[in-house]
């Protein structure tokens, strides 16, 4: 049952590194803060798989506080984008 979560980390990696292809190709700044907001998502998803895989309960508060500093900074870079700041 364990290896299940090993292989969704795996599938996670993949698409982590078909979104650091998208956002070195990226035709806009747009399409590239969208992909470091997907990275950035998956990489929390990867952390809460591997705190159950390894059962600790810690790398669940670290997945908390990566996301919440996540949403903060693409709240940031859109404001900017949109040139409220």
């Amino acid at each position: 049952m364990m290896e299940y979560f090993l292989y969704a980390i795996i599938v996670l990696g993949v698409l982590i590194l078909l979104s650091m292809i998208r956002l070195g190709i990226g035709p806009s700044i747009p399409d590239r803060v969208l992909a470091v907001d997907a990275i950035n998502t998956m990489t929390v998803a990867a952390m809460i798989l591997l705190a159950v895989y390894y059962r600790q309960l810690i790398m669940v508060d670290v997945a908390i506080v990566y996301a919440l500093l996540s949403f903060v900074s693409t709240l940031y870079v859109a404001k900017y984008l949109g040139g409220e700041l």
